[in-house]
């Protein structure tokens, strides 16, 4: 390979990780505007976490979808066909006049995000051989993942206090319209040969409505309670189509998740570790950004700026990240990364209603940044270990599909925890500042308890002889 040509897939690299970085940032990015969302468009507050994680599930739900049309259509191809509706629905949430519209707009979003991002992974997977070369590729796209939602805080906080909410979507769009010359350019074409052209749309809308009732029955289950005929038959109606997408991808020629997948145990347990990740990070940037604006009474670009720590910190540890997952290997830089983000979360259990930032939020933004760093970038090269060619675009999807998945179901626990407490100490006549502290600290709790599990399956899922890396250079004695 020349060196021309090895310039060429750095600088492809590049374009991928610009264009992903955007999809990563609307996770999060609305965290900041919620308040301002909700005061300009009337949101209850009940409904008001759609914004997020309707996105999330579309996102989530489609990404399978997305990674096998990548790689029987071309992943080039469908990498800008996604990029190029993400920007247009991202102009369309821009634009939004009411909760619905707005609603619409970010499940369309996520549609559109699916179709883009697992192509990036794949792309790299099959341009990058094996080893220390493509860990160092699919670091810098995992580090893009565990820092993307502390960036996307930041820079929400900026856009919503000085030029308004509707520019966190907006900015998207000249994003999109620069990066698909540059795809053209710099990234080649490449599809999975031998694949039978069969697409499991059945599946994919399955698995997204099943996951959409979820989370539906778990928010409205603060307003019409646990035991309603509401509730159950949302649940009801979820698990029925939960069965329905197993029995369909049983019987499929060319299932959306060929469940023999899942008996190759590293990969699996990427993926279960992957959703533990998504549920502690999705409902924890949720719920620290509606402390520091409803109880500390942060304005928005302050809450953004707060966000800085994590946001430089997850970058730097990314990088570490990325040589000690070479040095040390895969399983013990995640376990590390686990650790400190349950560290970081059960700090924030002590938040106060009359705390400050020093005190009640900085070392846990360090322990999380470290561990965001940490967390990411190793998840994202076990989730692909070994991936194939022809698994390219199945792996990468799985692993995305997994964060999502689990960063919506996440969010939806965590912020039913906190609503439903709060809201119990408000009727008894409890203070709104202690009362919303009080819940936000019972969902960190909460959190606290995702991280454990997510150790526990980090410590037992993962086979470091699957995980070998040829091009390892062995510890110093």
């Amino acid at each position: 390979m020349t060196a021309q040509e090895n310039a060429r897939r750095w600088k492809a690299l590049a374009v991928l990780g610009i264009a992903y970085l955007m999809v990563v940032l609307d996770v999060s990015i609305v965290n900041v505007a919620l308040p301002s969302i909700q005061t300009d468009l009337g949101f209850a507050p009940e409904d008001l976490q759609w914004v997020v994680s309707g996105y999330a599930l579309t996102f989530g739900g489609f990404l399978l979808l997305g990674g096998r049309a990548g790689d029987l259509l071309g992943r080039r191809r469908i990498f800008m066909i996604g990029l190029a509706a993400f920007a247009a629905f991202s102009l369309l949430a821009g634009l939004s006049t009411s909760p619905g519209m707005l609603i619409v707009a970010r499940l369309l979003q996520g549609a559109a995000g699916a179709i883009l991002a697992p192509s990036v992974f794949s792309i790299a997977t099959v341009t990058f051989r094996e080893g220390a070369e493509r860990n160092k590729a699919l670091g810098i796209l995992g580090a893009i993942a565990g820092s993307g939602a502390a960036i996307g805080v930041l820079l929400g906080g900026i856009l919503t206090q000085y030029v308004g909410w509707d520019w966190i979507f907006f900015v998207n769009v000249p994003i999109g319209l620069i990066a698909i010359p540059l795809v053209l350019r710099y990234v080649d074409e490449s599809r999975a040969a031998g694949l039978a052209k069969h697409f499991d749309s059945a599946g994919a809308v399955a698995v997204t409505g099943s996951l959409m009732l979820l989370v539906y029955g778990l928010t409205q289950s603060t307003n019409v309670g646990w035991a309603s005929a509401r509730t159950i038959g949302v649940l009801v109606a979820s698990a029925a189509l939960m069965a329905a997408f197993l029995w369909i991808e049983h019987r499929s020629r060319s299932p959306l998740v060929p469940l023999g997948f899942f008996r190759r145990r590293t990969p699996a347990g990427a993926n279960l570790i992957g959703f533990g990740l998504g549920t502690m990070v999705f409902g924890m940037f949720f719920l620290l950004s509606l402390y520091m604006q409803q109880v500390l009474h942060f304005s928005a670009v302050k809450t953004g700026i707060a966000y800085l720590a994590v946001a430089l910190t997850a970058v730097v540890a990314s990088g570490i990240a990325q040589a000690a997952v070479t040095r040390v290997g895969v399983k013990p830089a995640l376990t590390g990364g686990m650790v400190l983000l349950g560290g970081g979360l059960a700090y924030f259990t002590q938040v106060s209603p009359q705390g400050s930032y020093v005190g009640d939020l900085l070392p846990g933004f360090l322990l999380v940044g470290i561990g965001l760093g940490f967390s990411f970038v190793p998840v994202s090269i076990a989730a692909l270990a070994g991936a194939g060619d022809k698994e390219a675009g199945l792996a990468s999807g799985l692993i995305n599909t997994s964060q999502q998945i689990g960063g919506a179901l996440g969010l939806a626990v965590l912020a039913t925890v906190s609503t439903t407490h709060a809201e119990n100490l408000l009727a008894s006549g409890t203070a709104p500042p202690e009362a919303l502290t009080s819940g936000f600290a019972l969902a960190f709790w909460v959190g606290v308890g995702f991280a454990a599990l997510s150790l526990i399956a980090t410590l037992v899922t993962l086979k470091r002889e699957d995980l070998v890396n040829p091009d390892a250079v062995p510890m110093p004695a």
